[in-house]
C-alpha cells in the first residue's frame, strides 16, 4: 500500500506549475485577439489611445499656454492662434483641452490603481482569513450604503480642494466593490483541489495565496478597473462642475465644463468640447471593458 501511493504525490506537486503555465500563456494571446476583433473596439482604442496621447505629449500639442489669463481675448471664436477660441478669462480652449486630458486620465488611473489596491488587500484577508470577514466587511457594507457622490464631497469638504483629495475622495467609495469581489473570488477557490493539494505540500500562506488564489482574481480585476476608470472621469466632472473637485487654475474637463455653464447660451462651444472629449473616453473605456469581459468569460468564448 506505501509503495503504490508513495509515486502520487510527485505527480500532484509537479503537474501544478505545468498546468497554470499554458492557460494563462493561453489566456493572454486570447485577450490581446478578442480585444481588437470588433470594429467598435478598435474605433474606441482609437479614441482612447489619442486621449493618451494628448496627455503625455501636451506640452508639444498645446499652442500656448493653458492658465494664461488674456481679459483682452475674452470669449473670441475659432482663429489660427486660437482654433477652438478663448474661455471668459482669455484662455486657450484647445490648449486646456490638452493639458486638462493629463488630469482627467491621471484621476481615473490613480483611482483604478487606489481602489484595486486596497481592495485586493481587504479582500484577500476577508476571503481567506474567516475571522477578519465579519468586522472588515461590515465596515465596507458601511462605505457602500453612502451614496459614493456625496462621500466623494464629504471628503473633499472636510480635506480641502486638491488634485490628490479628489483622488482619495473617488477612489474610497470603489474599495469596498472591489474588495467584495476579490473576496467572492477567494472563497470560491480556497476549497479548490489544487489549493488542497498546495496546502498538503507545506506551501506557506503567503505564497499560497500569491500562486494560487490572486491569479483567479486578474480577469475580474481588468473588467472591474475600466469600469471604475470610466467613473472616476465622471465623478471628477461631477465634482468639479459642483465646486468640489479640482481647483479651478487647474485645467481639467470637468473645470471647463464647470466655468463655461454660466456662458452656455452665448457660447455652449465651452461645454460643448471638454464634454465630448470626456464622454468619448468614457464610452471608449466602457466598450473595451465590455470586450475585455467577453474575453475573459470561457462562455462567451464557447459561443464566439
Amino acid at each position: 500500500m506505501n509503495e503504490a501511493a508513495a509515486p502520487e504525490m510527485p505527480v500532484v506537486a509537479q503537474g501544478l506549475p505545468d498546468m497554470e503555465g499554458p492557460e494563462k500563456a493561453g489566456n493572454l494571446g486570447t485577450t490581446l485577439r478578442g480585444l481588437l476583433s470588433t470594429w467598435p473596439a478598435r474605433i474606441a482604442f482609437a479614441i482612447l489611445t489619442i486621449a493618451v496621447a494628448m496627455a503625455v505629449f501636451a506640452p508639444w500639442l498645446g499652442t500656448v499656454d493653458p492658465v494664461q489669463l488674456m481679459p483682452s481675448d475674452r470669449l473670441l471664436g475659432s482663429s489660427v492662434g486660437h482654433p477652438l477660441g478663448t474661455d471668459s478669462f482669455g484662455r486657450d480652449v484647445y490648449s486646456r483641452i490638452v493639458y486638462g486630458s493629463r488630469v482627467s486620465l491621471a484621476v481615473g488611473a490613480g483611482t483604478v490603481v487606489l481602489a484595486v489596491t486596497f481592495g485586493i488587500f481587504f479582500g484577500v484577508i476577508t476571503g481567506y482569513f474567516r475571522w477578519a470577514d465579519i468586522i472588515i466587511m461590515r465596515f465596507m457594507d458601511g462605505l457602500m450604503a453612502i451614496p459614493g457622490i456625496l462621500l466623494a464631497i464629504a471628503l473633499v469638504a472636510a480635506s480641502g480642494a486638491s488634485l490628490f483629495t479628489v483622488l482619495v475622495a473617488i477612489s474610497v467609495p470603489e474599495i469596498p466593490r472591489v474588495a467584495r469581489m476579490v473576496r467572492s473570488v477567494i472563497l470560491g477557490v480556497r476549497n479548490e483541489p489544487y489549493v488542497e493539494a498546495a496546502t498538503c505540500l507545506g506551501t506557506p500562506t503567503f505564497g499560497m495565496i500569491w500562486r494560487h488564489m490572486l491569479p483567479n482574481t486578474v480577469a475580474p480585476l481588468l473588467v472591474q478597473g475600466t469600469y471604475i476608470f470610466a467613473a472616476a472621469i465622471m465623478t471628477e466632472s461631477i465634482l468639479s462642475f459642483l465646486g468640489a473637485g479640482i481647483p479651478p487654475e487647474i485645467p481639467s474637463w470637468g473645470n471647463m465644463m464647470a466655468e463655461g455653464r454660466i456662458y452656455f447660451l452665448l457660447k455652449p462651444e465651452l461645454i460643448l468640447y471638454p464634454g465630448a472629449m470626456a464622454s468619448l473616453t468614457v464610452l471608449s473605456v466602457n466598450i473595451l471593458g465590455d470586450v475585455l469581459r467577453d474575453t475573459l468569460d470561457p462562455r462567451m468564448a464557447k459561443r464566439l
